[in-house]
């Protein structure tokens, strides 16, 4: 369709993002396959230099699970062809839901031989982000029919003020040491 050219952008570092929150410790992450050594954890580790590697089957699925109803607006996930060749995704969904049975496609996206921070928007319609528990980003295919798949690093952002609910100062907010903070779990 006519949005297709929108589907993501390639950045090479994510600027800092004030109308936003990085939502991803809120969540479960699993993913359906992991070569020993290389687990999902490395996923959120914030080096771009260590690795999630699947083992296994195509699709392989990243699942981000929240105990709560979260609003996301965007994901970001960092591959790098020069590195990873044919272990560096081609073709990725990115899928939403309630729950595993009623997940929804909102994205496809086809990389071309990707360096750096790839940003895919879920946003549809006028409120700018998308309600769900489950979010899933799915590998298609590889670079070369690569079998196997590397992502980097995975963010997921969501709306600033979801963090104010429950804060009695929202002021805090603007206070540089804040964002530090509320990311150390």
């Amino acid at each position: 369709g006519g949005g297709a050219a929108m589907a993501f952008t390639m950045v090479k570092e994510l600027e800092d993002r004030k109308d936003q929150r990085e939502v991803g410790s809120l969540a479960v992450w699993t993913v359906t396959s992991a070569k020993p050594g290389n687990g999902v954890e490395l996923l959120r580790d914030g080096s771009t230099e260590t690795y999630w590697q699947s083992d296994g089957m195509q699709p392989h699925l990243v699942n981000v699970q929240f105990q709560k109803k979260v609003r996301l607006q965007e994901i970001a996930l960092y591959v790098n062809y020069k590195s990873d060749e044919s272990y560096t995704p081609h073709k990725i969904s990115v899928r939403v839901g309630n729950s595993y049975h009623d997940l929804r496609e909102v994205r496809v996206v086809e990389l071309e031989e990707p360096e750096g921070w790839v940003v895919i928007p879920l946003d549809q319609g006028p409120t700018g982000y998308l309600r769900m528990y489950l979010l899933q980003v799915a590998v298609l295919s590889n670079h070369q029919n690569g079998r196997d798949t590397h992502i980097r690093q995975m963010r997921v952002f969501g709306p600033a003020e979801e963090v104010q609910q429950g804060l009695g100062h929202p002021l805090q907010l603007r206070d540089p040491g804040f964002s530090m903070f509320a990311s150390v779990r």
